[in-house]
């Protein structure tokens, strides 16, 4: 497959044909890179688990690794943007922030460099346990001004937030997921605007706000209720910050019954952002959180650990149907 592929040129076929797992990530990259010469490479040593192995074969006078050094690769990275570079650094979600977290505030946030962080392993999916679950990056960056918050909803927006990512000037902090199979036959691409919420499924019994993996989780568990006859709505806030507040009043208003998804911890990320505009606005609409419950987890499949720590479809279509108790509707 070209490592130029843009949303485009993308057939299903190029990839269900053979059974091959894409690269989808980069050959993104590889597509921005090509179209604007500022962008540059980092890797922290996990260059495949990044698929950032397609740049450095493709562009290798632009792709620089730099070892088992998070913290050093952040400050190059600011270093670099000062210089007119536009660096895409990667590692997992939990080197990105926790590690990383000073250099990441003080020598990209902060001076607002046009940097991209981007984070792969995002909470509970990985079978390496604690010390590779990022839980809590969303928390972190948002804390931190001037950062912009992006986790496409699967592979359909990785492409398109490559590209939303690298056309805004400031630091970004991009949550990414490989997929885990071959594209489906009913694969197709979808766009993404920076601050501009996705309406997955329309609906007026209540409304789920998802992100990341969890908007398809969200997406089955409106099917599941649309068969008891309650239509659900289903908004993919794939940036978090900025978050699109004027949807969060709209869809509160419309339906009165709020539930978030993250793939995250409760405190602090999507549940906590969507909450605040909430109460800023005065909103009387019941609300609950779908996410990780203040707790570490352990490692196993992403279906095991969704399941165990309630992010599946079940806990989602759960959560509804107790609001919806609590409302006596």
């Amino acid at each position: 497959m070209s490592a130029t592929l843009t949303e485009t040129d993308l057939k299903v076929g190029d990839f269900t044909s053979r059974g091959a797992i894409p690269k989808l990530y980069g050959d993104a990259l590889v597509a921005a890179a090509q179209a604007d010469p500022r962008i540059v490479c980092l890797s922290a040593d996990l260059t495949p688990a990044t698929e950032t192995d397609v740049f450095r074969d493709t562009l290798p006078e632009r792709f620089h690794n730099f070892g088992i050094a998070e913290a050093n690769m952040m400050g190059a990275a600011g270093g670099m943007a000062t210089c007119g570079e536009m660096p895409f650094v990667h590692t997992f979600s939990v080197f990105a922030t926790r590690r990383a977290y000073d250099q990441v505030a003080m020598q990209i946030a902060y001076p607002r460099a046009n940097v991209k962080i981007v984070g792969f392993l995002p909470g509970l999916t990985t079978l390496l346990g604690v010390s590779h679950q990022a839980i809590d990056d969303i928390a972190l960056m948002r804390a931190l001004p001037n950062m912009t918050i992006i986790e496409p909803s699967g592979p359909e927006q990785i492409a398109a937030a490559v590209r939303a990512a690298a056309a805004h000037d400031g630091p970004v902090y991009l949550r990414m997921r490989r997929p885990e199979s071959a594209l489906g036959a009913d694969f197709r691409p979808r766009g993404l605007t920076i601050g501009q919420a996705e309406v997955r499924r329309a609906g007026d019994a209540a409304v789920v706000f998802a992100c990341g993996a969890l908007v398809q989780q969200a997406l089955t568990a409106a099917a599941t209720l649309a068969q008891r006859g309650r239509q659900v709505a289903v908004v993919n806030l794939h940036t978090i910050k900025p978050l699109d507040a004027e949807a969060v009043r709209h869809w509160a208003r419309a339906t009165g019954v709020v539930v978030t998804a993250e793939n995250h911890t409760t405190i602090g990320g999507l549940g906590s952002a969507v909450a605040e505009v909430l109460a800023e606005a005065g909103s009387g609409a019941a609300f609950a959180r779908i996410g990780v419950q203040d707790t570490y987890a352990e490692g196993g499949s992403t279906p095991y650990l969704f399941r165990k720590y309630g992010l599946d479809a079940d806990a989602i279509v759960a959560a509804l149907e107790r609001l919806r108790e609590q409302r006596g509707a």
